[in-house]
């Protein structure tokens, strides 16, 4: 599950770094760069529910493993010279790491109900530490090869050849051996009139659209105040990195908590102070400000995930929960990196397109207290 989590974001985390590169090489224009380190997120929202109907077909674990065949495979095809190979692979390997994101926090109440804090603290751990050092290490692992951005994005075909070593024993089952939780994996539609839902779901994508934002176009703020491509590259890895202390210790602490309110105000009120030292004095403090912002965005990210599995209580619940969360907020969240890089165009500044993620905050601390309270879903009954 670790090794599984670990590929889950560098296919995404290590675009945005290279992009001017990858601009320069191909010629993609200011809006085809936004829909390119856009693709990954969308295609999280747009493919997640493809997650339940493969448990129910070949088995949770069995899934996990052919989603690692195509991330993979995606990994490699974007490599091939031209651009219809770049976003071909790209949603190739967005598809599968949507089908894994859906799948984890399934994995976790299946195997560990009694250790769901432990888990999704060890998980979301890899999560932010890979897209950590994949924001960190793609533009020195280019330069190393002649500055090229194809050795950049290269380099994450190991670990997934890694992990799928591990998981390939699974592909051997077709189908699950015996009636087990996997087979109670379900879709969304129970949940789509309960609160608990939406309000887990909107926290979700608010967090996820700050996040995938922060993720694309970070480097190129602080570029455009005059900080290297190398430097704005190390900066973006410095905010995930600091996040893996709250990556590792948020989960278990929340499921333990009556409720997670506190950690809401906490962690989106350290987002906002990033943003604002980022806005007003970028070149002042830029460390100050990225580890006070990443902080918090990766705190919230965790936070998140833990309460998929809080506020489902059963397994199947929180399979149902965990892809209507995925869908709707990674669908949501897509808009934002878009909507950053639109309003950048436009206005030739960097300046409103940072107050659109301030104002996020507003939104996300609302729709965050109500997630936080303790309660969990209360899907609809079949029909007769």
């Amino acid at each position: 599950m670790v090794l599984l989590a670990a590929n889950l974001r560098p296919a995404a985390a290590a675009v945005g770094p290279l992009i001017d590169r990858i601009r320069a090489d191909t010629g993609l224009s200011a809006t085809g760069a936004g829909v390119l380190t856009t693709l990954p997120v969308l295609c999280f929202g747009a493919l997640a529910p493809l997650a339940p109907a493969l448990a129910r077909r070949f088995g949770e674990r069995t899934t996990a493993a052919l989603a690692l065949v195509v991330l993979l495979a995606g990994l490699l095809v974007r490599l091939v010279p031209g651009l219809g190979f770049l976003f071909f692979g790209t949603a190739l390997a967005g598809a599968a790491i949507a089908v894994g994101n859906v799948l984890l926090p399934v994995l976790v109440r299946v195997n560990f109900p009694e250790r769901i804090g432990l888990l999704t603290s060890m998980y979301t751990t890899a999560l932010v530490g890979f897209a950590a050092l994949a924001a960190g290490i793609s533009v020195p692992v280019a330069d190393a090869f002649g500055g090229g951005w194809r050795p950049g994005l290269a380099i994450w075909a190991l670990p997934a050849a890694v992990a799928l070593a591990v998981w390939a024993p699974q592909l051997g089952r077709r189908r699950p051996a015996a009636p087990s939780p996997a087979g109670q994996v379900t879709g969304i539609r129970p949940l789509l009139r309960d609160p608990v839902a939406w309000a887990v779901t909107l926290f979700f994508a608010a967090q996820s659209a700050g996040f995938y934002a922060t993720l694309a176009w970070l480097p190129s703020v602080f570029h455009s105040h005059g900080v290297s491509t190398s430097n704005a590259g190390f900066l973006l890895s410095l905010s995930l990195i600091v996040g893996l202390l709250p990556a590792l210790t948020v989960p278990s602490l929340a499921a333990r908590a009556p409720d997670q309110r506190v950690f809401v105000l906490v962690f989106v009120t350290m987002i906002a102070v990033g943003w604002l030292g980022i806005i007003l004095a970028p070149t002042t403090a830029p460390y100050l400000w990225v580890v006070i912002l990443g902080i918090g965005q990766n705190a919230c990210f965790p936070l998140a995930l833990t309460m998929i599995v809080l506020r489902g209580g059963t397994v199947t619940s929180t399979a149902g929960l965990s892809t209507l969360v995925q869908t709707v907020g990674y669908l949501i969240a897509a808009m934002a990196p878009l909507a950053i890089g639109a309003v950048h165009d436009l206005t030739g500044s960097w300046t409103p397109a940072l107050i659109m993620l301030l104002a996020l905050v507003v939104p996300q601390t609302i729709i965050g207290l109500a997630a936080a309270r303790n309660r969990t879903v209360t899907p609809a009954p079949a029909p007769a």
